[in-house]
């Protein structure tokens, strides 16, 4: 299919190279376009319709470039026991896609002057004032660099050294927040959704509306449902900052839009978000570039994503910014007994889908 694109769009331009004097000028970049497009859609719907089958998805998946949908599919049941389908509207758990929400938040009170990511965390908070942390940083907490797992542990190597995921880390920085803005991380993240147009979006502790996707172990047909959501997700086990967001396909596509689009944070404050300052070897999705709460393709083509993993609920948010496309990946079901890997296997398939098309697409930009 990709290999058809490039070859129509060859013969296109050859045919309207040659055109008839006599005849208008054709508007070949606004032709490609519409053509690019046209089979971006066709290929999109091919292939991540045959995700859906294969792995009979419960859950949405939507691929939009700037402002125009490219591709939306929701499939399955929101609540398995009503029988209640999932839809637009259907607010999802999106799990550490929340990170680059707190990481944002951080960033917005550097810009006014409160704050600084070379700061020592112990500046802000007293259980950071003990000797095994006192030389954390923000900007560690914020890439995973600090070497903290659990808060009151040991450290697992020297601040700065390695890259080691925490939640804990994540969840002190909305503290942080908290502390330097003197409100909770519930009113600050719930004035950064306005900011960004998102107008569905909540934390668990926030949230008192209908059209939330309980989350299920299992499968379809054996499944269970998982207890006090969305509530849990404010609890310690997990914490709002770290992975407690509520959102939907749609806010999470305004969210990219917005921030990649500069209207939340400024250009300078925007690259310090996106710039590469660790690696980290994901366990399912493999060697990639670590920012401040988002990671990074290591190569072509340029993305920043991150996934969202809390019980029964799989996310993954995807940022093109050549072409500003968006993908984004939300379900409520998981069977934990296949293990991670298999849970997020439509996830992959639907990332390896994108960025080759992405390639693709750079591919013939290069040449014409």
């Amino acid at each position: 299919m990709i290999k058809n694109l490039a070859f129509f769009l060859w013969i296109f331009l050859l045919v309207s190279c040659k055109t008839e004097p006599s005849q208008p000028p054709v508007d070949k970049k606004a032709v490609i376009d519409s053509t690019v497009t046209a089979f971006q859609k066709t290929l999109l719907e091919q292939q991540i319709d045959s995700v859906f089958k294969k792995y009979k998805f419960n859950g949405s998946i939507a691929v939009y470039k700037d402002s125009l949908p490219l591709y939306r599919k929701e499939s399955g049941y929101s609540d398995f026991k009503k029988k209640t389908k999932i839809d637009s509207s259907t607010i999802f758990a999106i799990g550490s896609v929340s990170k680059q929400f707190t990481a944002v938040l951080v960033l917005l009170q550097m810009e006014q002057g409160k704050l600084n990511v070379t700061d020592k965390v112990s500046k802000y908070l007293k259980e950071f004032q003990i000797r095994e942390y006192e030389n954390i940083t923000i900007h560690q907490l914020l890439n995973h660099t600090s070497g903290l797992n659990m808060m009151g542990g040991k450290l697992m190597f020297k601040s700065g050294s390695d890259f080691f995921y925490s939640n804990d880390g994540f969840n002190a920085l909305g503290k942080i927040v908290e502390a330097v803005t003197g409100k909770s991380y519930d009113a600050n993240v719930a004035e950064l959704f306005k900011k960004a147009g998102m107008t569905h979006s909540y934390t668990g502790d926030t949230f008192t509306g209908s059209h939330f996707a309980s989350a299920y172990l299992g499968n379809p047909a054996t499944f269970q449902e998982v207890p006090n959501m969305p509530k849990r997700l404010g609890g310690k086990e997990i914490g709002t900052p770290a992975g407690g967001v509520l959102s939907t396909v749609q806010d999470l596509h305004t969210w990219n839009n917005a921030l990649y689009g500069g209207k939340i944070l400024k250009p300078e404050t925007l690259q310090q978000f996106m710039a590469k300052s660790a690696e980290r070897h994901h366990a399912i999705l493999g060697k990639m570039g670590y920012a401040y709460g988002i990671m990074l393709n290591i190569g072509k083509p340029m993305s920043y994503f991150h996934s969202g993993y809390v019980k029964g609920s799989p996310s993954l948010n995807i940022y093109y910014p050549e072409t500003k496309t968006s993908v984004i990946i939300l379900s409520n079901i998981a069977d934990e007994e296949k293990g991670k890997a298999y849970i997020f296997r439509p996830h992959i398939e639907v990332k390896k889908i994108t960025d080759h098309l992405e390639n693709t697409l750079e591919a013939l930009r290069s040449k014409h």
